[in-house]
């Protein structure tokens, strides 16, 4: 478990750039975290470490938004909105699975039980108005830290 506190929105997307260039390609990522916590915020600094310029936004009503570059492709996805199996099959979620595209999910906890165990689990939790305590875990760190229940 990795923990970092940012004390700015701009901290926060440096944060996400620096590590989108150490991951490889097809690395999944679920985000937990209340709303306003930053969660888009994180993805835009992550797509931009990716090398993609893109106007990066919460996929809200799209459910999934892509962005593509030279090299990489990053899907972006709001589960928010997720009930059951049939909901996360026509997500278009399944379409990403094992490619190079890097996975960003957003409410990630509302399709746990569907993340695979090498998922990189994104914590944030507002702090104050400008602060947030990010901590990057594993699916087992979540179950201890947070009471997720595989």
């Amino acid at each position: 478990m990795v923990e970092y506190v940012s004390n700015s929105y701009e901290e926060t997307l440096n944060y996400a750039e620096e590590l989108a260039k150490r991951l490889p390609k097809g690395t999944v990522i679920g985000f937990i975290g209340d709303l306003g916590a930053g969660k888009t915020a994180f993805t835009t600094g992550f797509v931009k470490g990716l090398g993609i310029d893109a106007e990066v936004s919460s996929p809200t009503f799209t459910i999934c938004n892509v962005y593509i570059g030279k090299e990489n492709t990053a899907a972006h996805f709001d589960m928010y909105r997720i009930d059951n199996w049939d909901d996360l099959y026509t997500s278009g979620y399944f379409d990403y699975i094992d490619t190079e595209a890097y996975m960003l999910i957003e409410w990630s906890e509302n399709i746990y039980k569907a993340l695979d165990d090498d998922v990189l689990l994104v914590h944030i939790k507002k702090a104050s108005e400008n602060k947030r305590i990010i901590t990057l875990m594993n699916k087992q760190e979540a179950e201890n830290e947070l009471g997720f229940i595989n």
